[in-house]
């Protein structure tokens, strides 16, 4: 992964990026190509015989016509061109000159600016601003070719980015900028003019007839009417959201139609707002407050000489992320780079509600689920395959982007190496006690080989903290519980961030102490100054969520409505199920897919459609959807229907998911409103068995597990240990945490797959401690076989501790008795450990009684009264058959067992969820055994010589 050279860092100091330097010196010359690459580690396990897939990542062609440049590889596109931009920049020797002007040079600066806006130069670039400068020539009268300072400042960052240099005050009061632009335009009195009021300006000569000529040529044929939708927001919370339409023309400048709209004179009075939403949209919210020139005799530098007056527009304010007084309108209009075109699209009453919920976290989830009716920001995060929608951390990232908050910072420290790192590049805030420079790997991250997440392992927390702008800590969250991969420790940091958040925004009238409370439950802390200076006006917005307030009291008792005597405890109510039952039912940790149809009835038996899927997938037991939704499917099986009634959500989502606002507001005022779901379920997909298991036990069954191998390790003093079937390595990788006396460790699967994981996790965990010198093991050797622990080898023989957890059942149960021979007889370790799953203890998983109760449960042939946990599973057995199966093999090969187990209890029914046997070697020496190599060696570690190659 690349990191910032000279030239970057320059490059970062200036107020242009490293592609704007190309862009201005190159333009249209500058060829950017990004290629997708896939993550290897041809460098990191040299003893690896196999690959394992990678992520995905970008590289970046740039071609020059002096030269042409390769970037390193990114995890995102925008990296790979700027770093491409950056190395071209450093070749060609390109001087960057620090954006850090003094007053003086930034008024030059700033007149310079001007001059060359105002230049025919600029009316034919392909700056958005250039086709305001095109559209005001078209204005009639004294207003030909007079535009907007209020649109100068807006569309030109670097008019903005020099005033700020001259008066940092205007960073809060944007309007501050009219009074430094008209200082400066003073300095160009023999070519600009100042009009209306001192808030346009406009050329004190023509452009040249050739220019203007061109410009109508350039232009003629756009010359169109046309209406768009657009939004009125009105000051007042107590007047309701309507839509309108404005009759645009190309012919003619926009802003002045909108500035008629909004009920003044002509656009110099009109202020224009950020952008609303995503970066690249063109959604601007244009008003018109009072404003007043104080007296001209102050000084240049004065910011306040326009003030503004009137209501503060609460809603809009909200929007825009600054103040917005009076009426707003709320339009999806303006110039785009590189057109000639007046973009434009319309707005709706959904647009509006849909932006207005994307502002809260789990509205944000609902979006990205396209399913607002249905998801929930989920209570918990779940492997990658199973989580629907956006990840948490991208949530946060957005909900950070639309509060105009700076990017959430994130840190993980990883407890058993005792070290922090920042795996997504985030760590940059001065305020993070424990940043790494941008651009450059952690140490932990080097030894890795630079992977974002997946080269570690271990116990991972994650440190989450989000400033303001002006970088004021606002709230910061330090995970306490573990997590054996980077990638779920953010996610779950980030999640609980969310979940935080959501509540005050679920809640408007949140009191202080609950909100409080709620924050040391989760452990965050936040700082309620700046907190609610960021988010003051957000109660206020969300109070007034239906943004029709006067509408009559019968749509304000929604939250209290008991519809029906026939409601259910869960809030739902006339359940009408239907279909032929097929025994497939789902179960907590299974993934079901359902379609389903959602309306809004009435009383009066009104009805209006709101949302359909035809196939909605999700985790059943995570709060992956309102608990209804759950509550209803726990009773159909596959191939069944459920039509039933509900509350209604905050009306907001109501009409974020309704495609005719008018109409459904209408319904929601004519009285009692509930929502009619019709749900059919699809399908369902088992629960995996470890999803299954996390789910019901604390810590993980997975987890118990291993902790017992490590106690009988630890106990027993051995010097070498094998793990049979030892997948991914996750108990190799366990007992690299703790303190042991083994010095050799040995691992045997027959899948490349995992062992290729196990090799890379081994190798950068082994060479880790070496590095760092922890001394918590005393391992001088390591080695991966790739084969079957039914095939002897001689070189898994006389092992101090063997242990083999959870693989019995993955074979077929003659296969099963096979090993059990080998080990024994041949192997001849001198502890066991074999731990499998405990048939009857799925009553418990699976919350279902066993079918055949009558049935001898010694019988392996008795039908399945319960289902297996892991369809791999080729069988499992009983507390009766285990121990049959585990007393007949010691006896045969001169060994003692013992039965234990974790999960449950083994003197309470049904006994442990997985049942263990501990077998005892009674002769002191094992016989000796003949040479025969079966297995392939994949990957081999010695203290000496790091690694070693395949034999």
């Amino acid at each position: 992964m690349g990191t910032l050279s000279s030239a970057a860092v320059a490059a970062k100091k200036s107020s242009l990026t490293p592609k704007a330097i190309i862009s201005q010196k190159f333009g249209s010359k500058a060829s950017y190509k990004v290629d997708e690459v896939e993550e290897s580690f041809p460098n990191e396990c040299p003893g690896l015989a196999i690959r394992q897939k990678g992520r995905c990542l970008y590289r970046c062609h740039l071609q020059l016509p002096e030269l042409s440049v390769v970037s390193g590889t990114f995890t995102r596109k925008k990296d790979a061109e700027q770093a491409a931009a950056e190395k071209a920049i450093e070749m060609l020797g390109i001087h960057v000159k620090e954006n850090n002007p003094t007053e003086e040079e930034a008024w030059d600066e700033l007149v310079d600016r001007l001059a060359y806006l105002f230049s025919s130069e600029f009316l034919s670039s392909g700056h958005p601003l250039s086709g305001h400068f095109r559209a005001v020539l078209k204005r009639k009268g004294h207003l030909n070719g007079c535009i907007p300072i209020s649109v100068m400042a807006m569309y030109d960052a670097k008019l903005t980015n020099l005033c700020k240099h001259i008066n940092p005050e205007v960073e809060s009061n944007p309007l501050g900028i009219t009074s430094i632009i008209l200082s400066a335009a003073e300095k160009l009195s023999g070519s600009l003019l100042p009009l209306e009021d001192h808030l346009s300006l406009k050329r004190q000569s023509p452009h040249p007839p050739d220019v203007l000529q061109s410009v109508e040529n350039c232009e003629s044929t756009l010359l169109e009417s046309f209406e768009i939708q657009a939004i009125r927001i009105p000051s007042s919370v107590n007047e309701t959201i309507e839509t309108l339409v404005l009759n645009l023309s190309s012919a003619s400048y926009y802003l002045d139609v909108i500035a008629e709209a909004l009920g003044v004179t002509e656009a110099s009075r009109v202020q224009v707002s950020r952008t609303i939403g995503k970066a690249s949209s063109e959604i601007r919210l244009y008003f018109c407050p009072k404003q007043q020139l104080l007296d001209q005799s102050l000084e240049p530098l004065e910011v306040h000489r326009v003030q503004l007056q009137g209501s503060l527009n609460v809603r809009a304010s909200y929007f825009a992320g600054q103040e917005v007084y009076g009426d707003a309108i709320l339009a999806s209009v303006g110039y785009v780079w590189k057109s000639a075109n007046l973009f434009h699209e319309d707005l709706s009453m959904r647009t509006y509600y849909r932006l207005l919920i994307n502002k809260i976290p789990s509205g944000v989830y609902k979006l990205s689920r396209e399913a607002i009716f249905v998801a929930e920001l989920p209570m918990a995060f779940t492997t990658r395959s199973n989580w629907r929608g956006f990840f948490p951390r991208e949530i946060l990232y957005t909900f950070c982007r639309q509060h105009r908050l700076a990017e959430p910072v994130f840190c993980i420290r990883n407890s058993s190496l005792g070290t922090s790192t920042d795996p997504h590049g985030t760590c940059k805030k001065l305020k993070v006690t424990e940043p790494i420079e941008e651009g450059k790997k952690s140490p932990v991250l080097a030894a890795a080989g630079g992977g974002e997440s997946d080269g570690l392992t271990g116990d991972f927390q994650c440190e989450v903290k989000i400033f303001s702008k002006c970088q004021d800590l606002i709230l910061q969250f330090l995970s306490t519980k573990a997590y054996k991969k980077q990638t779920d420790a953010v996610q779950n940091a980030a999640l609980k961030v969310l979940l935080w958040l959501n509540l005050f925004f679920s809640e408007s009238n949140i009191s202080s102490e609950k909100l409080s409370s709620n924050a040391k439950e989760l452990g965050i802390q936040f700082y309620s100054e700046y907190f609610l200076k960021e988010f003051n006006i957000c109660s206020l917005v969300h109070d007034f969520w239906m943004s029709f307030a006067t509408v009559e009291d019968g749509l304000l008792d929604h939250k209290h409505m008991k519809a029906n005597d026939d409601m259910l405890e869960n809030g739902v109510f006339s359940l009408n199920m239907g279909g032929q039952a097929s025994g497939v039912n789902p179960s907590s940790g299974s993934l079901v897919c359902i379609g389903y149809t959602s309306c809004l009835v009435t009383e009066g038996g009104m009805k209006e459609h709101l949302e359909s899927n035809e196939e909605f997938e999700f985790e059943m037991g995570i709060g992956a959807v309102v608990p209804y939704i759950e509550g209803i499917l726990t009773q159909l099986s596959v191939g069944q229907s459920a039509c039933f009634g509900a509350e209604l959500p905050p009306l907001e989502f109501i009409l974020a998911a309704a495609d005719d606002s008018p109409t459904t507001i209408s319904l929601l005022s004519s009285g009692k409103c509930s929502l009619e779901h019709t749900i059919t379920l699809l399908r369902v997909t088992e629960p995996l068995e470890d999803r299954m298991e996390q789910a019901l036990f604390s810590p993980p069954l997975s987890k118990q597990r291993v902790e017992y191998a490590l106690q009988h390790i630890q106990e027993s003093h051995a010097l070498s240990m094998i793990d049979f079937g030892c997948g991914s390595g996750s108990l190799l990788d366990s007992l690299l945490d703790y303190p042991t006396s083994l010095e050799k460790i040995v691992g045997v699967d027959i899948s490349q797959k995992s062992l290729a994981r196990a090799a890379k996790m081994l190798h950068s965990k082994l060479n880790s401690k070496l590095d760092y010198k922890v001394s918590s093991n005393r391992i001088k050797s390591a080695v991966l076989y790739d084969g079957s622990i039914t095939n002897f080898d001689s070189r898994l023989c006389g092992f101090d501790i063997g242990t083999c957890l959870e693989v019995i059942e993955h074979m077929e149960e003659q296969e099963a008795s096979l090993f059990g021979d080998v080990v024994l007889s041949s192997f001849c370790p001198r502890i066991l450990i074999i731990s499998t799953p405990n048939y009857e203890y799925n009553v418990i998983l699976q919350k279902s009684a066993p079918q055949n109760q009558e049935e001898d449960p010694d019988e392996k042939n008795q039908s399945q009264a319960y289902k297996f946990r892991n369809h791999d599973h080729k069988f499992e057995w009983t507390r009766a058959q285990f121990c049959d199966w585990a007393t007949d093999l010691s006896r045969r090969h001169n060994y003692s067992v013992e039965f234990s187990g974790v999960g449950g209890a083994g003197d309470v029914e049904p006994g442990f969820a997985s049942q263990i046997a501990v077998f005892r070697r009674k002769e002191e020496n094992p016989k000796s055994v003949e040479m025969a190599h079966h297995c392939k060696v994949i990957w081999e570690w010695s203290e000496g010589d790091r690694s070693k190659s395949a034999l």
